[in-house]
């Protein structure tokens, strides 16, 4: 079932959700990043190589946790908010509206790519135009 509801009837979520909570995690995990046994030994040169293991151990584990309560917090403030349901509703306008920038309609780039290409030939038979006269006045 989708959390995102409240263990209501299960829902799809959109792109743009979906993309939210991937960048999210994306964010999280290269923010709480472990680091190798060597680096962080080097922090507590004074304790034994046991205790620098068991410290770096800890210090994966308190990582670990920390992903898992910042993800479960994010989704919480998120089904709290709404935000599932209100990035729904602009993924739908948008859609309706074909509002989107980055939408992959390709006749609206073929019509820019013809309207130009047109113009181009336009522009040399003009061109090409002034040149004779030129040529015929010399």
């Amino acid at each position: 079932m989708d959390s995102r509801n409240g263990g209501g009837p299960v829902t799809t979520i959109g792109k743009r959700q979906s993309d939210l909570k991937k960048s999210f995690k994306l964010a999280v995990r290269s923010l709480l990043t472990t680091c190798p046994t060597q680096e962080f030994s080097k922090a507590f040169p004074k304790f034994s190589s046991i205790e620098q293991e068991h410290l770096h151990q800890l210090f994966i584990q308190v990582i670990t946790s920390l992903h898992g309560n910042i993800e479960d917090e994010f989704e919480s403030l998120c089904n709290e908010t709404q935000v599932g349901d209100a990035l729904d509703t602009v993924e739908q306008l948008v859609e309706e509206q074909s509002l989107d920038p980055l939408s992959s309609d390709r006749t609206n780039v073929m019509d820019a790519v013809h309207n130009l290409s047109a113009a181009k030939k336009a522009e040399i038979h003009y061109l090409r135009g002034l040149l004779e006269r030129v040529r015929n006045e010399l």
